[in-house]
């Protein structure tokens, strides 16, 4: 009698979980199971300038953070191409941080030199890391096991003819539905490109370095990142710094505080949302957020006073937190339409800047159609270029994810 209600009661558990498991997946989130899209996108990010790599890695922490928020988990392979031991790369950093955070769900594996080379200083043994990279990148696609693959620098290998395009063109077309993959690096191939839903070109500007003002500001410390453009990547880009600044912090034992603030987005539904969630979980210590404006699109011509308001409320923070030096990073999101749109002065944003700690970043993002004379302090100014995006091939977008 036991014995038969004990089958009864495991035939009614079973049901129950094939139930729950028919409707919602339990666990880690793979690509044969997401069902975020229809079929996973492929971004490509190209270009001279900076924050190819440091996109990339905003959207991980991204889909990470979206997976957290739906109570599941998503894996995520980093494949490094011409990034081999004994150099080190900007994004090492943010990679620990992603890794001490969330340590079973991120993979990692480097191949390559660390040496600059040509076409024609190729050798055998580039070839072969190109090929033991790329072998365990078909695998790790085949196997449909990781929900993002990021190929970091496969652009280049390509470019250096060190693996079949056509094999890697029809890997990542037949890739597993709802694998989303990211391919960074320059010199990105025309094939790639065609089969690419995402296509964002990095286009660098002049530095500060590089420009005749530099000796006219002796004690100015630089460390002014911006990030704008009509093309996907510039807020991406800043979440890819703040995982930066928490793994130095990590790597040299000692606080790095991040300070996110957002301009001209109340409400929520954000795609940084889900990103800002998984880094304040992980590191609840050293990061701080702050969002203001309305939950509406300001429009110019259109501001109300509530937009005037919200602007100085949040710049009077930033203000503070910069020039404390509590915060080594201190990012600016969506301050250049703010400014465009005439919600915010110019000149204390500028004298900020000019007296800020040495020590202490400051990250600039958004688009703007006339820019604000703070550009010219910056250390490091890349163009986010849209030259395709999947919302012009009829797939939906997604709220807290493309816009």
């Amino acid at each position: 009698m036991k014995s038969q209600q004990a089958n009864i009661n495991n035939e009614e558990v079973n049901k129950k979980l094939e139930k729950k498991s028919s409707t919602k997946s339990v666990g880690i989130v793979t690509a044969s199971d997401s069902n975020e899209r229809s079929h996973g996108q492929l971004h490509i990010y190209d270009g001279e300038g900076k924050g190819k790599s440091q996109a990339a890695l905003g959207v991980v922490l991204r889909t990470i953070g979206l997976g957290i928020c739906e109570k599941r988990r998503t894996r995520v392979l980093l494949l490094r191409f011409l990034k081999g031991p004994g150099r080190s790369y900007d994004e090492d950093s943010a990679i620990e941080a992603l890794q001490q955070g969330f340590p079973h769900l991120i993979d990692q594996v480097r191949t390559g030199r660390a040496d600059f080379f040509t076409a024609e200083q190729a050798t055998k043994f580039d070839a072969s890391e190109a090929q033991r990279g790329w072998d365990i990148a078909k695998g790790a696609i085949a196997s449909a096991l990781y929900s993002v693959v990021v190929l970091d620098e496969l652009s280049p290998v390509l470019d250096l003819g060190l693996l079949p395009l056509d094999d890697v063109v029809k890997t990542l077309v037949d890739r597993p539905k709802g694998m989303e993959i990211i391919v960074t690096g320059r010199s990105a191939p025309k094939a790639l490109i065609q089969i690419a839903e995402l296509h964002s070109e990095m286009r660098a500007h002049k530095s500060l370095e590089t420009k005749d003002c530099l000796q006219e500001l002796p004690n100015f410390s630089g460390g002014i990142e911006i990030y704008t453009g009509e093309g996907k990547g510039k807020s991406t880009s800043a979440l890819g710094k703040a995982l930066q600044a928490i793994g130095r912090g990590i790597s040299q034992d000692k606080s790095h505080r991040v300070l996110i603030l957002q301009w001209l987005k109340g409400g929520s539904g954000y795609t940084e949302d889900a990103a800002i969630a998984a880094l304040r979980e992980s590191y609840p210590h050293l990061v701080d957020h702050l969002r203001s404006g309305r939950d509406a699109i300001v429009w110019r011509g259109q501001q109300q006073p509530i937009d005037y308001v919200e602007a100085e409320r949040a710049w009077e923070i930033a203000r503070a937190a910069i020039s404390s030096g509590l915060y080594k990073t201190v990012i600016l999101d969506e301050l250049n339409p703010t400014v465009d749109l005439e919600l915010l002065p110019e000149e204390p944003i500028v004298e900020t800047l000019l007296r800020k700690p040495a020590e202490t970043e400051v990250i600039i993002t958004g688009r703007c159609k006339n820019q604000p004379s703070y550009f010219d302090l910056a250390s490091i100014h890349s163009e986010m270029v849209c030259h395709k995006h999947y919302a012009e091939q009829g797939v939906n977008l997604k709220r807290g994810v493309d816009y």
